[in-house]
């Protein structure tokens, strides 16, 4: 069956009168008639809710996020193949808890609850919901009846990553528990004759052993999604989406030389053409000689309109005695503004912003569609100021960076430079805990020169997310030609991650670790201690700031 859906595609726009109409810092959205099978997904604040998305587009299924109250009436025009209800921060029993309304069940669609969406189900269907005795944060091991259409292709046990505080003490009636855990006696349920399907524990994320399959039987066998959503298919529809936003408009792109950028600025390019002037800014955050191999490459290899503006003393004066992490990316984002209405006033006369923002910056700076937590303020979204006098145009923003990636290929970048590990958009400041001086700024670049050399040369570059130096604002005792030291510490961070929403740290080979740290002792002025950071995201995040 083909279900024509109207697609979102949705861009930030920041500027004063959006702010004003919305109090939000999200959506200008353009809608166009796309043949595509298609799920809704309802977000009740996980954040992980995007996450669901990503693992049904790796099945090629369509899939949009919608805010949990979005009227019944508007579900019905989309026509979904089917409906999946989020996990989410609440408890069903808290004042104020999100709810969908009740007409989400009468829809005719297969419904699938994860996490909080099965208690939601649970306790708007007629079951009870109950404060567990003991509660599931992390592994957990479920025990599967393989009878379910939805447990039809992977085994009896699975381990899973849970996420929950509440139990289901009551079915629904019309229900029967198809999943048990050792803390949650009905950790899955079915109603196969309304296809209505739960989870307690969250498919979406890495950690659960053939999540995708269970999401692959709801999509398909369940839903019937044959899969016919592909990045060329992306690749047309946001070009069509930023030739109806800009319209006769020019587009200035802030440039930082990484895949997530120059990809946006390609995908602008196609559909606008010359109307595109990109701005590389040198904020004197980079790494070392990184400059330099920017203005090459776009110089011989990537064919872009490219203004190049030193402004690094602008930037560490800016950053003087700042220590605050959220402080820096807002004094950066704000910077980057004030240079870029410079250099764009110099060249002439600019409608739009464009920024190759991703999904994970954006779920870790604000509140996109429910009411997720925000993490941290990124420079490209919450770090952006109040005022801003062009548009935003963000064509990569529903995105992760794997899908970036792919993008890249389709645009005809090479595979070494798409595969580059993520660099952080306020550079290497978020490396540097506490103030950000040029004296720091030069240890750390050495330090990392350091990393990048020996994880590559160990051929672990490709294996991990990203590998880095970060700079302590500490000092320890050591002893160097048998003189007493009192230096500098740098600590290590290697991750491994699918999309950068979760990670693990990477174990690393000992005599890797060794040489780094051998290397950055001997050859870095000013540190005298290497640590190695073992902490996953979550409960950490990847960058220290």
């Amino acid at each position: 069956m083909l279900w024509y859906a109207t697609v979102y595609l949705d861009i930030v726009s920041l500027t004063a009168a959006a702010k004003e109409s919305l109090d939000l810092t999200f959506f200008l959205s353009y809608r166009s008639r796309v043949a595509h099978q298609t799920l809704l997904v309802l977000d009740f604040g996980s954040q992980y809710t995007q996450l669901i998305a990503r693992r049904l587009r790796e099945l090629k299924v369509y899939t949009e996020i919608l805010p949990f109250q979005t009227p019944v009436s508007e579900l019905r025009t989309r026509q979904p193949a089917g409906i999946i209800l989020s996990g989410g921060p609440m408890s069903v029993s808290d004042d104020g808890a999100p709810r969908c309304a009740p007409d989400v069940f009468h829809l005719g669609v297969p419904v699938l609850g994860i996490c909080y969406g099965m208690q939601l189900m649970t306790d708007m269907l007629g079951g009870t919901v109950e404060p567990a005795p003991e509660r599931e944060f992390g592994h957990a091991t479920v025990t599967v009846d393989t009878e379910s259409s939805l447990f039809d292709t992977v085994p009896s046990e699975l381990r899973v990553w849970a996420s929950h505080g509440d139990r289901i003490s009551n079915l629904p009636s019309g229900f029967r528990a198809i999943g048990t855990s050792a803390n949650a006696p009905i950790a899955a349920m079915e109603d196969a004759t309304r296809r209505f399907y739960a989870l307690l524990f969250h498919p979406e994320v890495v950690h659960t052993e053939r999540g995708v399959d269970i999401l692959g039987e709801f999509a398909g066998p369940i839903c019937g999604c044959t899969g016919d959503w592909t990045m060329a298919s992306f690749l047309d529809e946001a070009t069509a989406q930023i030739q109806a936003q800009v319209g006769d408009g020019r587009v200035v792109c802030g440039l930082s030389g990484g895949v997530d950028s120059t990809v946006a600025a390609l995908l602008i390019q196609r559909a606008i053409g010359n109307r595109l002037t990109c701005i590389f800014v040198d904020n004197g955050l980079l790494r070392k000689d990184e400059a330099k191999q920017i203005r090459e490459r776009f110089s011989t290899q990537i064919p872009l309109n490219v203004v190049y503006e030193d402004a690094s003393t602008q930037f560490l004066d800016t950053l003087s005695g700042v220590v605050d992490p959220e402080r820096k990316r807002k004094i950066i984002g704000g910077t980057f503004i004030d240079v870029f209405e410079t250099v764009a006033a110099r060249l002439g006369s600019f409608d739009f912003l464009a920024q190759g923002t991703l999904y994970p910056d954006v779920i870790e700076s604000v509140s996109v569609v429910g009411p997720a937590a925000p993490i941290k303020s990124h420079h490209n979204v919450g770090g952006l100021p109040e005022r801003l006098r062009f548009a935003l145009v963000e064509p990569l923003r529903a995105l992760f960076k794997d899908e970036v990636r792919s993008l890249g290929e389709e645009l005809g970048l090479d595979e070494l430079f798409v595969w580059r590990q993520p660099f952080p958009g306020p550079g290497l400041a978020v490396r540097i805990l506490g103030e950000v001086t040029e004296a720091r700024l030069e240890i750390l670049r050495a330090a990392d020169t350091v990393v990048a050399e020996e994880v590559r040369r160990f051929g672990w570059y490709r294996r991990l997310w990203q590998s880095f130096a970060v700079l302590l604002p500490i000092q320890t005792v050591g002893v160097m030609g048998d003189e007493r030291t009192y230096e500098h510490v740098v600590a290590l961070r290697a991750v491994e991650s699918r999309d950068g929403m979760t990670a693990d740290w990477a174990r690393l080979p000992s005599d890797l670790l060794a040489v780094i740290s051998s290397r950055i002792v001997n050859e870095v002025r000013g540190v005298n201690r290497v640590v190695y950071d073992i902490s996953s995201k979550p409960p950490s995040t990847i960058e220290w700031e």
